[in-house]
């Protein structure tokens, strides 16, 4: 991910100053001093490489507006010419080019605007035709229509923006160096049958054994299919592993100080961008938000969990019963009784959890070391455990499950220097839907392919 930070772009750029330079939208709104002979670029309708739009046109007797908006920013910027440069190619929606001068400007309201002194449009765009319209505040539900438009609506431009700041924030956070059912078919691609995965983290045990700490952050499936406003068939989750700990509460800090250190950097970075979710579509969030900074998680047990749902006045479609799993209903329930803090649910009935969580050996409610955390509004974001890593407990285990032979090479992992070890996983689009307030999960992801990029 590129940023201009420390002035390295305006430097190069007053080095050149003789040449014309492209620039972003962004640096020329942020520029500290007027420049003459600035190239904006603002490539799109049908152009391989877009940056961006006009976003309004205003002609007057004497001048010419117009906004322009390559994707780098919310706010978009001025270019005020000369009414014969209009043409009729030049609409909402259309591709430009503008050379000219990069001034102050006499508005409250901009810092930069840029004196056009030629105007030549790349891309023309029907304005007609095209489904985004100029001035228009356009409802989520409207957009979803247009997956391979909607990211050029200030809506989905913004999502963007805070899911390239959130994805640069956990990269950051841990510390890296750098700015289905098996086919019908009689034959398969890898010749065995092959399935998608849910979860990276039994490979990343294999990481965590030689390098202590690790975590992953890329795509994976849902196992269940599941139509709801919370569940993707296809999204990127982070996982993380340590080894050497034996405590719940050393993964419990983990979880809460990613949550805590991703939030705070997207408020901070992305202010615009998250005013205009938290302004028209979840007002109040902010605020929530930044109490919850504050404030430490609250950690409760499995079975204390299934007696405050036991004991509320509100009836829930699924009966709460101990060995049960939690439903949403009930997991908003619990952080609501909670104070609308996120709650850490821990040590979860033995048989309700998977193979490799670690045995509690406790009685008679059998319980593994076990968490979720739940937010406000959403239920859970977080899920993990601390890992079994006694040999004979998990042989048992997996000896009963009958994947004693499956799962051979996980076992080996218990019997050369196996040490106590936890990790977690946290949905990163389930994350973005919570801290911006939004009803459905679909609309964080602009173009399904392309959920993860970084914003150059």
């Amino acid at each position: 991910m590129l940023r201009a930070r420390g002035g390295w772009w305006w430097r190069g750029l007053r080095r050149c100053a003789s040449l014309p330079r492209a620039l972003r939208v962004r640096e020329a709104l942020q520029a500290p001093e007027p420049v003459e002979q600035v190239k904006v670029q603002v490539c799109g309708g049908g152009v391989a490489v877009c940056l961006g739009w006009v976003r309004s046109v205003r002609s007057q007797k004497e001048v010419l507006f117009l906004h322009i908006n390559d994707g780098s920013s919310l706010e978009s910027l001025q270019i005020v010419a000369d009414p014969s440069l209009e043409n009729r190619d030049l609409t909402f929606g259309s591709a430009v080019e503008v050379q000219g001068k990069l001034v102050k400007s006499p508005h409250k309201m901009q810092n930069m605007e840029l004196k056009a002194e030629t105007i030549r449009v790349v891309g023309p765009c029907n304005a007609l035709l095209f489904p985004l319209k100029m001035k228009e505040r356009h409802p989520l539900e409207y957009v979803r229509q247009f997956p391979h438009l909607r990211c050029r609506n200030n809506t989905l431009g913004s999502l963007l923006r805070i899911r390239s700041e959130a994805t640069a924030s956990i990269h950051s956070f841990f510390q890296v160096a750098n700015e289905a059912k098996e086919s019908a078919e009689k034959t398969h691609f890898f010749n065995v049958p092959a399935f998608l995965t849910v979860s990276g983290q039994l490979h990343l045990e294999v990481m965590a054994g030689a390098f202590t700490r690790v975590f992953t952050f890329g795509p994976t499936f849902r196992a269940e299919n599941s139509q709801s406003r919370r569940h993707l068939a296809e999204f990127y989750m982070v996982e993380a592993e340590l080894s050497f700990t034996e405590s719940l509460q050393d993964i419990m800090q983990v979880m809460e100080d990613l949550f805590k250190t991703v939030t705070s950097t997207v408020l901070s970075k992305c202010p615009h961008d998250v005013e205009l979710f938290h302004k028209h579509i979840a007002p109040g969030q902010k605020g929530r938000l930044e109490q919850m900074l504050k404030k430490r998680f609250v950690i409760i047990s499995y079975s204390k969990a299934v007696e405050i749902l036991k004991q509320a006045s509100q009836a829930f479609t699924f009966k709460p019963e101990w060995g049960c799993d939690l439903q949403t209903e009930h997991e908003k329930y619990l952080v609501k009784h909670c104070g609308e803090v996120p709650v850490f649910v821990i040590n979860y009935p033995y048989d309700l959890k998977p193979f490799y969580m670690r045995d509690n050996e406790d009685g008679p409610q059998h319980t593994v070391a076990a968490v979720d955390l739940l937010v406000p509004g959403v239920g859970e974001l977080c899920g993990g455990s601390l890992r079994e890593e006694r040999l004979p407990f998990l042989e048992s285990r997996l000896q009963r499950l009958g994947l004693a032979d499956t799962y051979q090479w996980y076992l080996d992992l218990r019997k050369f220097g196996s040490v106590p070890h936890g990790g977690f996983g946290m949905g990163f689009e389930r994350y973005l839907q919570y801290i911006l307030g939004v009803d459905n999960i679909k609309d964080v992801i602009p173009f399904p392919r392309f959920s993860h990029s970084c914003l150059l």
